[in-house]
């Protein structure tokens, strides 16, 4: 279970990568910088619930307690890169890295951590309830 959450982490990370892409090239110019992180962050905050949705089966936490580990882990490795990966990479100062997290200045950057913390609990809690096939079969 926890090669596999990692595994999915990496992958939700390429897509964080991807939106922050997507923000800079096309949102940005279009709407500004402040819009393009609102809409950028909402997109990616919808995009982890539903790699959430798709993946959870094939992570297979046996319980609610094991959901809310893989939640607590995603946001500690997803915090780790933003700040590290975003100093010591990509060479951002650590009060621009901070900024995110003001919501007083309208950053919703919290939102997508809250996303990714609650993901595999809410789909864990839902498909208890509704038992589904996993995508990926499970050896």
């Amino acid at each position: 279970m926890i090669a596999r959450s990692l595994l999915v982490w990496c992958g939700l990370l390429t897509l964080a990568v991807a939106n922050g892409t997507f923000r800079e090239a096309v949102l940005a110019p279009r709407f500004g910088a402040g819009v393009a992180h609102t809409i950028s962050s909402a997109m990616l905050a919808t995009v982890i619930v539903m790699v959430g949705w798709f993946s959870l089966p094939w992570i297979g936490p046996h319980s609610l307690q094991e959901a809310w580990a893989i939640g607590a882990t995603w946001v500690a490795l997803t915090v780790a890169f933003e700040f590290l990966g975003g100093h010591f990479l990509f060479g951002k100062p650590w009060k621009l890295l901070a900024a995110d997290y003001n919501i007083l200045t309208g950053r919703i950057w919290i939102m997508v951590l809250i996303a990714t913390f609650l993901a595999p609990v809410l789909v864990y809690s839902w498909r208890a309830e509704r038992p589904v096939t996993p995508i990926f079969t499970q050896h």
